[in-house]
């Protein structure tokens, strides 16, 4: 009985600020270590994740054996993180057998040496297709080797309440012989931009100080998550050629509402984007440079950029600007991750 109450532990690879950790842990498991290789995100990881080790290492080089040692953790339930993928080939080598793929590798071998209940693996949704499926299927015979049933599937975060259509590709493998049964979209209505994010207001806030505007949804006050203070929300200053070009696009508009001469003074598709107010976010990217408010003449701010993210209020970005809107564009939405983790724990022991 006290075993089926224990909470099932995870090891977050490649975990960045701890976005899936995040979703782990709201979804009432214990994340008991983090590795990521850039020591701004362990520093975020640590100071949102008090109870969690955070190590700052590079899995090219690190083994589960040493990190066995180094943490003595020599058990764990699950195994979750997104290995980055800039390296995948479409060579004719095997996808694991490529030097470049070590990092994938890496996360194999933790799922091999650490034999975890079922593990999770995040990545962009094209890995399903990217080399006419030659990576999936790796991914499968790879996992299938090791005694696992794995099962993939792209999710779009704006199905779970998440205020922003981003897509991820996850593969979920179970070791019982379960086939995992991945969560179905809610049938609320989408959370919108500004459902999320009006609330917070055209003028910086400094650090640890109190909200200066009520709540106008039900997810801003389920994202403020009983905090009464606000951090990460400095408003960035733009060049005045800029503001006048942003003032130009409408809310939920492009580059293509700008006059002529105006649409190729960026050269990317993405150019001069304004949210739309009535609709769910685009992905939030890791530069924010192309992206602005659907209201003000701006970018938004690192905590605009969170709650688009769906990390609560009280999660709070360390490290310069830069680092932190980086941190928020790499991670995992947190409640797209807790709705993954609740479906989870609902086959691990069956």
């Amino acid at each position: 009985m006290d075993n089926m109450l224990k909470k099932k532990t995870v090891i977050d690879l490649f975990s960045g600020c701890g976005g899936l950790s995040q979703g782990f842990i709201d979804a009432d498991y214990e994340v008991v270590l983090g590795i990521d290789n850039w020591k701004d995100a362990i520093s975020t990881f640590k100071f949102n994740h008090k109870n969690t080790l955070g190590i700052v290492t590079d899995l090219f080089k690190t083994t589960p054996t040493e990190i066995k040692e180094q943490t003595g953790i020599s058990y764990v339930d699950v195994i979750v993180g997104g290995p980055p993928c800039q390296g995948f080939s479409i060579a004719g080598k095997r996808f694991i057998d490529d030097e470049r793929n070590k990092l994938y590798k890496s996360f194999v071998e933790f799922v091999d040496f650490y034999k975890p209940k079922a593990f999770l693996l995040e990545n962009v949704p094209n890995i399903i297709s990217m080399g006419k499926g030659v990576f999936k299927d790796s991914i499968l015979e790879d996992f299938e080797k090791l005694g696992y049933n794995v099962t993939y599937k792209v999710l779009l975060a704006s199905d779970f309440g998440v205020p922003q259509n981003r897509k991820r590709a996850f593969f979920v493998g179970l070791k019982n012989g379960n086939k995992f049964e991945f969560p179905e979209p809610l049938n609320n209505k989408k959370v919108t931009s500004e459902e999320a994010i009006s609330d917070l207001p055209n003028f910086s806030i400094e650090d640890d100080s109190e909200y200066p505007l009520p709540c106008f949804s039900e997810y801003q006050k389920k994202i403020r998550n009983g905090t009464k203070r606000l951090f990460n929300h400095q408003l960035t200053n733009h060049k005045e050629k800029t503001v006048e070009i942003i003032a130009m696009v409408p809310d939920g508009g492009n580059y293509k509402n700008l006059p002529e001469h105006l649409k190729d003074t960026r050269k990317v598709n993405i150019a001069w984007t304004r949210l739309n107010s009535k609709k769910p976010s685009f992905t939030i990217d890791t530069g924010h440079r192309h992206h602005f408010h659907y209201e003000f003449n701006r970018v938004p701010t690192v905590r605009e950029s969170a709650r688009i993210q769906s990390f609560s209020d009280d999660f709070i970005f360390l490290g310069n600007k830069t680092s932190q809107y980086k941190q928020v564009g790499n991670a995992v939405p947190p409640l797209l991750a807790k709705h993954i983790a609740i479906n989870l724990k609902r086959q691990l022991d069956v």
